[in-house]
């Protein structure tokens, strides 16, 4: 059973802690077996059966739960470098969707992707992710809008699920847009979810959950209430896109569903805050696509002050968020959600574990769970997010193993 030994800071991130609370430990040491960790605690305190085990030397630095990335579009096609150009001259995304661009684009360049190329693609992302601190990603399919293209992108997920130190976790999305051979027949696609795909894709296991895009353009709370509510009958849990651009009605709606989390929110309103305070719904915040759109950035403060716990993620895709980089998304947060250190930590450990089912085994470093850690080359957690690097990540673990 090997010891990690003099840790600056550990932050255990207990599930249940109040989010500003990140369980903090100074003077700390961890120590792990197999693939679970055994006891953590300040370092005076270590038990003496651990005496004669191996020790490792932290050399002064902080330990995080290894993080995860809950919301993420991590298989596509192509990339949309031209649409940055389109949106820094002031065109929005709703205009550049309405020209072809946008979702449609992407839906093209993957569709025309081998499943060997997309999965090398994905895979070298995931890399840099590890590297970055992540051990767990969810990555929702939405990029092909055909049963063919869905299902490729849900087996590569599968496939790289097998091989890949990060654990992933996939999410079913074609309820992301109407594609543009549907366009004059919503009923149809929408049907094609529901009585094809959806079934196909819970009785092949491909996925944990059923998304749903809620917005101007591509859903309405109608048309997801009923995908949605398909999905669950099939025993896929709830995800929902929900007030990203305007005031849709998805929180709400995600409260309605018993939801596990509403994703962006940067429009919710005082209703649909209260809709998720009483659901338990998890808020997963992406300030990466804030920053990207010009958008405002999601009312952190109001939802916390709520009871709304908020996660904290990267929202990585080819056109409003083309960055895997979530320690860059936790120092946004703290700047421009007005979330304290502690409670982004949380919001991209525990809390994001809460938003994929999975916080009572990841997202903590407490006996009995997953030993999924990261070292950071920082003394404490405020100078790790005040004093942003490239990647302050020095080593990883995942399942007990540096990786």
């Amino acid at each position: 059973m090997p010891v990690l030994r003099n840790i600056a800071q550990l932050a255990t991130c207990p599930p249940g802690n109040p989010q500003a609370d990140a369980g903090i430990i100074s003077n700390a040491a961890i120590v792990w077996e197999g693939s679970t960790v055994k006891w953590v605690g300040e370092a005076r305190d270590l038990p003496t059966e651990f005496d004669r085990e191996p020790v490792m030397d932290c050399e002064r630095r902080l330990v995080i739960p290894g993080l995860v990335d809950c919301h993420t579009h991590l298989c596509f096609g192509g990339w949309r470098a031209d649409e940055f150009a389109l949106r820094i001259g002031g065109a929005s995304y709703q205009e550049i969707a309405a020209a072809g661009g946008g979702i449609s684009s992407t839906v093209t360049a993957t569709r025309a992707a081998s499943q060997g190329d997309l999965r090398r693609k994905a895979s070298q992302v995931l890399d840099a992710m590890l590297k970055l601190g992540v051990t767990t990603v969810e990555c929702k399919s939405g990029y092909g809008l055909d049963r063919a293209t869905e299902l490729k992108l849900l087996e590569v997920y599968r496939l790289l699920g097998q091989t890949h130190p990060i654990e992933l976790v996939p999410t079913f999305l074609g309820a992301h847009a109407i594609p543009k051979e549907f366009k004059g027949d919503r009923e149809k696609y929408i049907r094609l979810l529901c009585d094809e795909l959806i079934p196909a894709v819970a009785a092949e296991g491909l996925a944990r959950f059923c998304d749903a895009f809620v917005e101007q353009g591509a859903f309405t709370t109608s048309e997801a209430r009923r995908i949605l509510t398909v999905a669950s009958e099939h025993g896929l849990q709830i995800k929902i896109h929900a007030d990203q651009l305007s005031d849709s009605g998805g929180a709400e709606l995600a409260a309605e569903l018993g939801a596990v989390s509403a994703e962006h929110l940067e429009y919710v309103s005082d209703q649909g805050i209260e809709a998720l305070a009483s659901s338990g719904t998890i808020a997963v915040s992406l300030p990466l696509a804030s920053f990207y759109l010009r958008e405002p950035y999601i009312p952190a403060r109001k939802l916390l002050t709520a009871g709304v716990p908020v996660a904290v993620a990267t929202d990585f895709n080819p056109g409003s968020a083309p960055s895997f980089h979530l320690p860059l998304a936790m120092t946004m947060a703290c700047i421009h959600q007005q979330m304290t250190p502690q409670e982004v930590l949380n919001g991209a450990t525990t809390v994001a574990a809460q938003a994929i089912s999975a916080s009572n085994r990841i997202g903590s470093l407490l006996p009995g769970y997953g030993a999924d850690l990261a070292v950071i080359d920082a003394p404490s957690l405020n100078q790790w997010l005040y004093h942003f690097v490239p990647n302050a990540c020095a080593r990883v673990m995942k399942n007990g193993t540096w990786v």
